[in-house]
């Protein structure tokens, strides 16, 4: 047997092409940065390598500890942690920035795993429920408490791995429903959003009225839920007075446009439109962006780095950026599905659904469909922390994969 038979050379392929395709983006708006980015994706390939070396025991051996050592960096960041752009969650050593939430979600996604593909787990168990919830919930109540909001949205990635191994779709209903109430009471007098709740309940007992057991806990069930979706529809315009006024903006330029915060929340946005916008099909040429060029988007190489995409390389170039990820997002979920290992296969799902959430977030950031809120793009944004830690879950992922493939198990 060949040592190349189980390496799934499509994976690494776009690795390689989504990565390499950053650095000379990078490299496009700052050329100092370009090079560290470069230095980076070496260092990225040097512990690929060691970590294609290890025993895949080794992650589930020690997936606990490498869990606890990633909470204890996160909360280690409250006494020792620097802030940088208003949040406190990078430790600095000398000139070198380290963001440890990127490494924390290593760390959740190997612990679940560990877990759920225990011998005594079941999802209808209140006790597994409730440590899967924990594992996921402990690391983000400290995000939470940074706070850095961005990240604690990635977090809910975990779920998707969980809704494969048998978590009743109501978690992501509920959690549908709550943030549909709290997104339309931003724009919509509450008054109406509590009408309209309160019609939709009357068409699903109009509908249903046959097939529901009445009794004093379905009609509390109805009851309960009503007034917790009213209290939420009338506390969202407090919820958003109490917000700090930066992110408060954030949230309202997607009800009134990026114009009417030019100034301040809305400049990011509108420049990143213009850029995107002004690259046409093909594209101004590489260095050859005018905005780009002109430095007009603030944290264009990390957050915003794919306006630079849409302004040097056009909708051709964006276009072929997206499929390559859509394409890679998906082959890990096919190859996830396919492990004989319980292990590899909630680590691999876990893995993509970080990836996607965080290449569906930054995306529509950059586009004025979700709220700024500081989420990289993977593999493709600068910065050492996120390179790295996407990198060793790659990796991780792509030795589970290689040992599965040859089991004769």
């Amino acid at each position: 047997m060949k040592w190349t038979e189980g390496i799934d050379k499509l994976s690494i392929f776009l690795y390689l092409a989504i990565s390499l395709f950053a650095v000379a983006n990078i490299y496009s708006v700052d050329e100092g940065l370009g090079k560290k980015q470069l230095i980076f994706f070496c260092i990225s390939l040097f512990i690929g390598i060691i970590i294609f070396m290890m025993r895949t025991k080794f992650f589930e051996n020690f997936a606990s500890i490498i869990y606890v050592f990633g909470v204890l960096l996160l909360i280690g960041l409250f006494p020792f942690g620097t802030e940088i752009l208003g949040q406190r969650n990078w430790y600095k050593f000398g000139g070198v920035t380290m963001q440890p939430v990127e490494f924390a979600k290593i760390g959740v996604a190997l612990m679940l795993s560990n877990y759920v593909s225990g011998p005594d787990f079941n999802l209808k168990n209140r006790k597994s429920l409730l440590t899967t919830l924990a594992i996921i919930g402990i690391p983000a109540i400290v995000v939470l408490a940074i706070p850095d909001v961005g990240s604690l949205l990635v977090f809910t990635a975990f779920f998707i791995a969980l809704f494969r191994e048998g978590l009743s779709g109501w978690f992501f209903g509920v959690g549908g429903i709550l943030a549909a109430v709290f997104l339309v009471a931003l724009a919509v007098d509450p008054l109406y959003v509590i009408i309209g709740t309160a019609v939709i309940y009357g068409f699903i007992v109009l509908f249903n009225y046959n097939r529901i057991h009445w009794n004093v806990i379905s009609v509390a069930g109805f009851l309960g839920s009503f007034l917790l979706l009213s209290g939420l529809a009338f506390g969202t315009p407090k919820i958003l007075e109490k917000m700090p006024k930066h992110q408060r903006e954030r949230i309202e330029v997607l009800y009134k446009g990026e114009k009417a915060f030019r100034d301040t929340s809305g400049y990011n946005l509108l420049y990143s439109k213009t850029a995107i916008g002004s690259g046409g099909f093909f594209g101004k040429g590489y260095k050859e962006g005018s905005v780009t060029q002109g430095k007009f988007v603030p944290e264009q190489e990390t957050d915003y780095i794919f306006c630079t995409v849409g302004e040097e390389w056009g909708f051709f170039g964006a276009s072929l950026l997206v499929i390559f990820y859509a394409v890679f997002i998906g082959r890990i979920y096919y190859l996830s599905e396919k492990q004989k290992s319980a292990f590899n296969r909630v680590f691999g799902y876990c893995f993509a659904s970080v990836l996607l959430m965080h290449f569906s977030i930054n995306l529509g950031m950059v586009m004025g469909l979700f709220p700024t809120v500081g989420i990289p793009l993977p593999f493709f944004s600068y910065g050492g922390s996120s390179l790295l830690a996407f990198s060793i879950m790659t990796f991780i992922f792509f030795k589970l994969n290689y040992t599965d493939r040859n089991s004769l198990v």
